[in-house]
């Protein structure tokens, strides 16, 4: 998260997430899935999961609830403000996710899956094997899954971010109203993936518990039926681990354990350690009286009984029927029985009036209860996985509106290379300005983040509530460009068997737009396009889910300019460090800005895709000043001290540059950067480097 660091010096801004590491991705991970047997990878896991190990013996002989929890703390990390977080990675298997306290002894789940990981190599990774394990866990104790879509990528290295809120750092009103956690931040508890499971900062307070609970689902795009469904559907199976006090007994996570423990953390010294003596979250017990069977039988204790407080064998905050001895539920290791338990976050589904009215229906219904946890259990587990497109193999499910769904054209109605010209001469002869064919490209495409696959120009919706009206997008301008493209549509589509989308037409006029610009320049280009875009509808599109694109900053439209968001945006474009500096050169000298006011239009050249931003960056005849404006600064002359003006064709103003602009000449690597392509004989690199990057995001979610 970028804001964090925005008292940094611009010297120092962190360009580490420009170089992310790729590795072993170098191979087409589907062509391999592709050929897995499926039925044979999932009787592999099956019986994986009943096979119980010494070294780690399974609750009740089943690992199904342990799988269960490994695949929900691995999607439960994402956060819709910025998409990070999911499965989609499998960075559980990475600091700092795999070192939670809140994953204790998910370590041991990865490595009971090991044979069978080993056994399909690169032909299942790591993300997909942990959450169909938990699928597989689950049908095997009765559950029907709703659907399983592969497709995940192992990461090699975990996104440097911040993950959790701290309440220090809110002064402790996060206590009282969780909703003060700066976005994007998905929970308010270090290291717990949601909420404190004994209530707030471990007060047994259900008041409080029901208000984190709703703002940490929030925040991950689940809403109360499902948040309900999903506390309660995994609640159905396993139990918690607190056979004693952690305190003592509970050695260091793996990112502590010493190098002999070989990355498995939380060796417990109560007892064997294991099994009967787990010690994971420090409350102990079980939900229902059968663990290891799917059932809706925790939503009819919970209406069923009258609770009170105690304290666990681990002394943690928890909940038992007051007639707690007369319940019995099997202990997960040898013979006898002990009693059912709730935690302090349990009651709150029966104790907030809209939760327990779903938690009710739920009770008496265990197919309203099935259908319910199915869909939230896979919008959990693959709404970081972006367009229905994208999923691999026979079990993926129906497209879900929560997967922005396009419908795509049928091979044999997309354009072909000589319409693709055709089309290009009706966008020129237009009238469309360069400024606009490419900013309107820019402003459908940049949406785009790899972080869950949102966004981008697949679907054109930026001619659709909430993105047509977008500031950023500046709207009167907006419209004309859309209305353009709409008659040249009609006349095409009306003559031709094939038809062109609206989002086609828009990134061709891009594209269109820079050749043009190129050409201004001296030089003759064709920027990369693949036809093949579908038009969402208004259907399709769920505004409110939407709305969590709009950017707060677009250094590359200088809009609200901030650095820090530049590069975390140009990491949600997938650009490494020298992309992102020919975009915003070119996109600058093109005027491309979300407003009117030229701010780092270097050159005199506009509509002319020049290196003059480069070039003015390193002249020294300039000299910059502040402004009243923290985020501006004004040109000078720097031997006579005059303020320097700026001009297009339409207007004169004062020459100023943003927060970022300035930023490309101060920063040590950008600089590097900047004086490559400030260089005389550059200026055919930073044309054909330009075109490169910017078909790169205008096909970002082509897949």
């Amino acid at each position: 998260m970028m804001s964090r660091a925005s008292a940094q010096p611009q010297t120092e801004l962190n360009l580490k997430a420009l170089r992310q590491a790729s590795y072993l991705n170098n191979y087409s991970y589907a062509e391999k899935f592709a050929k897995v047997d499926f039925k044979q990878l999932k009787e592999d896991l099956r019986v994986c999961l009943t096979t119980s190990q010494d070294w780690w013996p399974a609750d009740y002989g089943h690992y199904g609830p342990l799988m269960c929890r490994l695949a929900w703390h691995l999607s439960g990390t994402y956060r819709i403000f910025d998409g990070r977080g999911g499965s989609n990675s499998g960075n559980i298997r990475m600091a700092p996710h795999g070192g939670w306290p809140d994953n204790g002894n998910l370590d041991k789940a990865r490595r009971l899956l090991w044979p069978v990981k080993q056994k399909y190599g690169q032909s299942v990774s790591w993300g997909d094997l942990m959450i169909l394990a938990g699928n597989v866990g689950m049908e095997d104790m009765g559950f029907k899954t709703f659907g399983f879509g592969a497709g995940r990528i192992d990461c090699w290295q975990t996104e440097d971010d911040a993950w959790w809120g701290e309440a220090g750092n809110y002064g402790g009103k996060l206590d009282a109203d969780p909703e003060a956690l700066e976005k994007p931040l998905g929970a308010p508890n270090m290291e717990l993936i949601y909420v404190n499971p004994e209530g707030p900062s471990g007060k047994p307070e259900l008041e409080g518990a029901i208000k984190h609970i709703r703002s940490s689902f929030a925040r991950m795009a689940m809403n109360d039926e499902e948040t309900v469904a999903l506390i309660g559907g995994g609640h159905a199976f396993g139990k918690a681990h607190g056979a004693a006090p952690g305190g003592g007994n509970v050695g260091p996570d793996p990112r502590g354990a010493s190098v002999e423990e070989q990355g498995f953390g939380w060796a417990n010294k109560h007892g064997t350690g294991k099994g009967a003596d787990t010690i994971t979250s420090g409350l102990e017990g079980a939900w229902t009286t059968n663990p290891i069977k799917w059932d809706n039988e925790y939503f009819q204790n919970m209406l069923k009984y009258e609770w009170e407080l105690y304290k666990g064998p681990g002394g943690a905050n928890q909940w038992r029927p007051k007639n707690y001895a007369e319940t019995k539920t099997p202990v997960a290791h040898g013979e006898g029985h002990t009693h059912i338990m709730m935690f302090t976050t349990d009651l709150a589904l029966v104790t907030d009036p809209e939760y327990k009215r779903i938690s009710k229906n739920f009770a008496e219904d265990l197919d309203a209860l099935t259908a319910s946890f199915g869909r939230a259990w896979y919008k959990l587990c693959h709404k970081d996985m972006g367009p229905p497109a994208r999923l691999l193999g026979p079990e993926v499910a129906p497209p879900q509106l929560w997967q922005d769904p396009v419908t795509a054209p049928a091979a044999d109605k997309v354009i072909t290379a000589d319409q693709v010209t055709a089309l290009k001469a009706s966008i020129s002869a237009s009238g469309v300005r360069i400024r606009n064919l490419v900013r309107t490209a820019w402003a459908s495409a940049a949406t785009y983040r790899k972080t869950d696959h949102r966004g981008g120009a697949n679907g054109a919706r930026i001619r659709l509530a909430p993105q047509k009206d977008w500031a950023v997008n500046d709207p009167p301008a907006l419209a004309p460009v859309l209305t353009a493209y709409e008659k040249i549509q009609a006349e095409f589509n009306g003559a031709n068997s094939q038809q062109v989308s609206m989002a086609d037409l828009i990134v061709l006029g891009g594209c269109v737009g820079v050749e043009i610009a190129a050409k201004n320049a001296g030089f003759t280009i064709s920027v990369p396009f693949t036809p093949g875009r579908g038009d969402a509808t208004e259907e399709q599109t769920n505004p409110s889910s939407f709305a969590v694109l709009e950017p707060e900053s677009d250094a590359f439209r200088n809009y609200k300019a901030n650095p820090w968001q530049m590069v975390d945006r140009a990491h949600m474009l997938g650009l490494t460090a020298p992309e992102m500096t020919v975009l915003v050169g070119g996109l600058r000298v093109l005027n491309v800005n979300s407003t009117n006011d030229l701010l780092g239009v270097l050159t005199e050249r506009v509509d002319t895709l020049s290196n003059d931003f480069f070039v003015f960056l390193t002249d020294m005849q300039h000299e910059w000043v502040k402004t009243d404006d923290p985020m501006v600064f004004q040109s000078r002359d720097r031997a006579s001290g005059k303020e320097e003006m700026g001009a297009t064709r339409s207007q004169v103003a004062p020459l100023k540059a943003s927060l970022a602009d300035l930023t490309f000449g101060s920063n040590f690597e950008l600089r590097a950067i900047v004086e490559h392509y400030g260089c005389d004989d550059a200026k055919e690199e930073f044309v054909n480097d330009f075109a490169k990057a910017f078909s790169k995001v205008m096909h970002n979610d082509m897949f």
